[in-house]
């Protein structure tokens, strides 16, 4: 398939570079023509404009540092909206705005074009292995049409719902690594401070019943059902875990601020008498802030675990 590819940095380059030795060709751009020089001389064709690349095929992709960047070659003189044939498909590849794809998604829809964010998940190292998560939102049958081109240079591509839902999971993904980045720095600070070796701190809970469950494995055990009775592990006890936890952190003058708000908010459960729920119960006043409920049924979780 004529496939366009603009934005061809350190994600991007190993994106392209897998879609042609997936077989398709590549009509390419970049702010940086040298940029392209091994994609050129594996066979790509350059183009001076993001207009020129979508005028030379019915799919194009970006891989671009953000929504300023998105919008200018969207939307921007010689962009892709100006390019684009009717019934053709953008996918966005960029960490974006939700707000931004949906004000592009129906600036293509009227003139019968489409587009579609299409966030990537594995870094460098899963650009240049194709082994990436690729989290599509947008029109379903598009998705459908190209998820061969997809696998082209992700394993992991999924629809997930309408336009914006790939980049609102995405945000959702790289927050909570960040925050929890944020908790592994103030935890492992207070072990290292409290007396104990870095390395066998990291082999010891790399084993515990936190280190051998993937992250987001664990929602499903009480928030995702929105069943904390009876507890797995009584928040009674996991606060006693947590003040003496902070308190560790205090003897050692090791400032936990992470640490702190996750204790206010298991001592808010506790008042509300939730002593004996599940320690994750404190989950529920965040819902409460939010102004949200989640309850997802059971058989669709194990649905999701069974994809695994």
């Amino acid at each position: 398939m004529q496939v366009g590819f603009i934005g061809l940095g350190t994600m991007g380059a190993s994106m392209a570079a897998n879609l042609q030795k997936s077989g398709h060709k590549l009509v390419v751009h970049d702010v940086r023509r040298a940029a392209a020089e091994k994609h050129l001389a594996a066979g790509a064709v350059w183009a001076d404009s993001p207009r020129a690349v979508a005028e030379q095929v019915d799919v194009v992709f970006t891989s671009l540092p953000g929504p300023p960047e998105v919008e200018a070659v969207a939307l921007g003189p010689n962009g892709i909206l100006e390019g684009l044939k009717p019934g053709g498909a953008y996918f966005d590849l960029s960490t974006n705005a939700p707000s931004l794809v949906r004000r592009l998604n129906a600036l293509f829809a009227e003139q019968n074009k489409y587009m579609l964010d299409a966030p990537v998940s594995g870094g460098p190292a899963g650009a240049a292995s194709g082994k990436l998560a690729i989290w599509v939102g947008g029109d379903e049958q598009m998705f459908q049409r190209y998820k061969p081109v997809l696998d082209g240079f992700g394993d992991q591509a999924r629809y997930i719902g309408p336009i914006g839902a790939g980049s609102i999971a995405k945000l959702v993904h790289n927050c909570a690594g960040y925050a929890v980045q944020a908790a592994m720095a103030e935890v492992f600070t207070m072990g290292v401070k409290a007396g104990l070796e870095p390395g066998p701190l990291f082999e010891a809970v790399r084993q515990g019943a936190l280190g051998r469950r993937r992250m987001f494995d664990r929602l499903v055990d009480q928030f995702l059902p929105g069943k904390y009775e009876p507890p797995a592990f009584a928040l009674k006890l996991a606060h006693k875990d947590m003040s003496l936890a902070t308190a560790l952190a205090r003897e050692n003058k090791v400032p936990m601020r992470l640490a702190e708000l996750a204790l206010a908010d298991m001592t808010e459960a506790l008042n509300r008498g939730w002593a004996e729920r599940d320690s994750r119960s404190p989950m529920l006043l965040q819902q409460e802030r939010a102004g949200v409920s989640i309850a997802v049924p059971e058989e669709v979780l194990k649905e999701i675990m069974a994809k695994d």
